[in-house]
C-alpha cells in the first residue's frame, strides 16, 4: 500500500539530506543495523520525499536535545526495505527500531519474540497513546498486545484523476463500475491510457483487488480469508473480483506496459500528471510527491480525487476504506537495553512532535493524531486533506493492505498470484484456488 510502502509505501522521491551530527545517513542504505555510540539505537527507515527529510528532521532534533541517545538512520527504497529487514530479523541483526505496517508481519515477528511487548509501556504513558486514533492499534495489536507505536498518518487508496482530460472528454469521475467501463472506452478513443499503473510493483495492483472484492462481497469475505476459514478464498466474490480485474485489463484499461512500470520510480504518478493516463488508483501518500514533482499538476487544482466505485449488487457499503490505518515502529527484542530506552523516549518525545505533524500536513498527509481539524482547515491542501480525514474517520470498514494483513508467507504467494491475473496468465478460479491452498500458512 502501502508506502505510505511506502507510506505504507513511501512509496517516494531521493533527495539529497544533510546528515546528523552522530553519523552519516545513506539515500539507499546497504549497511548492517550498527547504533550510534553511548545510548545511541540504529532505524532503517524508506528514502523518499517527502517523509524521508520529515524523518530526518524529527532524528536530528531528537539527537539535539538528547546527546546521549542518538538515532543512526539508514534509508532504503521500500521494496528494498521489505527484503532486506526481513533477513536481518531472521538473522538476529535487526535495527534497534523496526519500520512497518502492522498486521500479518508483525504478527510474525511476535510470535518469534523478536519484537518488545509494548502493552505495559502504554500503559505507563497513557497520555501517548491517547494522542493517536483509537483505530491506528487495531494493526499494533497481537493477540491483545500491542507490538508497535502506531505513527505517520492514515493512508487511504484513492482514485486520482486528471481533470483536464475529464474536461476534455466531458466526463465525469465513475461512480460506478459501469461508468469506468465507459470511460475506458472514452480515453482510449482519445488516445490517453485510462488507467496508469505500476504494476512490476504487484501492490499497486492489489489495491484493485481490495476495493473490487470490498465492493463486491463486503468486509466479511477478507475477514473470512483473515481468520483462515476453510476454503475462505473460494467465495464467488473472490471469483467475481478477479473476473473484473481482467475484463479491464482486457479492455486496455491499463496503460501499455503496466508491468513493467514500478511505483518507487514514481513513473505510474508520473503518466497522471503529465496527461498520458486519466486516472490512477494508489495511497493517498502520492498526493505529496505529486505535489513536489508534478510541475504545479497539484498547485494548479489539475488533480482530482474522488472514492472507490460502487459494483451493482454489491454488498460492501460505498464509504468503505481500504489501506493503511497508519505506520509503525516495533522495537527489536535482540537490541540491548540502552537501546530499547533510547529507542521508547524517541517514540515519545521525538516521533510526533508538533513540528512532525506540521511537516506531514504541509506534506499533503493527514497524521494518526487526534484535534488537527484546526490545522487541516489552514491548510492550503484543505480540500484533499478533509477528503481523506472523512474518509478515514466514517468508513464503516477500513480494511488494512492485504499484504500487511496477512502473513508474509500468504503475502507473497498473494503478490505473486496477482501479478499473473492481471497478466492473464491464470484463471479468475486459478486465482482463488492458489490463494486458498495458502490458508493456514
Amino acid at each position: 500500500m502501502k508506502q505510505f510502502q511506502s507510506s505504507r509505501r513511501s512509496f517516494l522521491a531521493l533527495a539529497a539530506i544533510a546528515p546528523f551530527a552522530a553519523i552519516a545517513t545513506t539515500a539507499c542504505g546497504t549497511s548492517g543495523p550498527g547504533s550510534a555510540s553511548g545510548g545511541g539505537a540504529s532505524m532503517w527507515f524508506l528514502s523518499g520525499e517527502p517523509n524521508q527529510t520529515t524523518m530526518q528532521k524529527a532524528v536530528d532534533a531528537f539527537g539535539a536535545s538528547n546527546s546521549d541517545n542518538k538515532i543512526a538512520v539508514t534509508y532504503f527504497q521500500n521494496d528494498a526495505f521489505k527484503t532486506k529487514i526481513k533477513t536481518a530479523i531472521g538473522a538476529g541483526q535487526a535495527p534497534t527500531i523496526i519500520y512497518g505496517w502492522g498486521g500479518g508481519t508483525l504478527k510474525t515477528y511476535a510470535e518469534a519474540n523478536q519484537v518488545e511487548d509494548l502493552t505495559s509501556w502504554f500503559d505507563a504513558n497513557p497520555d501517548l497513546k491517547n494522542k493517536f486514533f483509537p483505530s491506528s492499534f487495531g494493526a499494533a495489536t497481537v493477540d491483545g498486545k500491542i507490538y508497535a507505536l502506531p505513527n505517520q498518518y492514515i493512508a487511504p487508496i484513492v482514485l486520482f484523476y486528471n481533470k483536464d482530460l475529464f474536461d476534455k472528454a466531458g466526463a465525469q469521475p465513475p461512480k460506478t463500475w459501469d461508468d469506468v467501463m465507459s470511460l475506458v472506452k472514452t480515453f482510449n478513443d482519445m488516445g490517453v491510457a485510462p488507467f496508469s499503473l505500476g504494476g512490476q510493483s504487484r501492490w499497486t495492483s492489489m489495491m484493485w483487488l481490495q476495493y473490487l472484492l470490498d465492493r463486491i462481497g463486503g468486509p466479511e469475505v477478507f475477514k473470512a480469508i483473515f481468520d483462515g476459514k476453510p476454503n475462505a478464498w473460494m467465495d464467488p466474490a473472490v471469483v467475481e473480483t478477479g473476473t473484473k480485474i481482467q475484463e479491464l485489463v482486457s479492455a486496455d484499461g491499463f496503460i501499455k506496459g503496466f508491468s513493467s512500470i514500478t511505483a518507487d520510480s514514481k513513473a505510474d504518478q508520473a503518466l497522471l500528471f503529465t496527461g498520458k493516463a486519466a486516472m490512477m488508483l494508489h495511497g493517498s501518500w502520492t498526493f505529496g510527491s505529486m505535489k513536489k514533482d508534478g510541475q504545479n499538476f497539484v498547485q494548479n487544482g489539475k488533480l482530482g480525487f474522488s472514492a472507490f466505485p460502487t459494483i451493482p449488487g454489491g454488498k460492501g457499503d460505498p464509504k468503505n476504506g481500504v489501506g493503511n490505518p497508519a505506520q509503525y515502529m516495533s522495537i527489536s527484542a535482540k537490541a540491548t537495553d540502552a537501546e530499547k530506552e533510547t529507542a521508547k523516549k524517541f517514540f515519545k518525545d521525538g516521533i510526533m512532535t508538533d513540528t512532525v505533524i506540521d511537516a506531514y500536513i504541509n506534506s499533503g498527509s493527514v497524521p494518526i493524531v487526534n484535534g488537527i481539524e484546526d490545522k487541516l482547515a489552514s491548510s492550503p491542501d484543505k480540500d484533499f486533506l478533509n477528503f481523506v480525514y472523512d474518509l478515514g474517520k466514517n468508513a464503516p470498514n477500513f480494511q488494512q493492505s492485504w499484504d500487511q494483513a496477512l502473513s508474509p508467507t500468504a503475502a507473497e504467494a498473494l503478490l505473486n498470484n496477482i501479478d499473473q491475473l492481471f497478466l492473464k496468465s491464470i484463471t479468475p478460479q486459478q486465482f482463488a484456488e492458489n490463494m486458498n491452498a495458502t490458508l493456514g500458512k
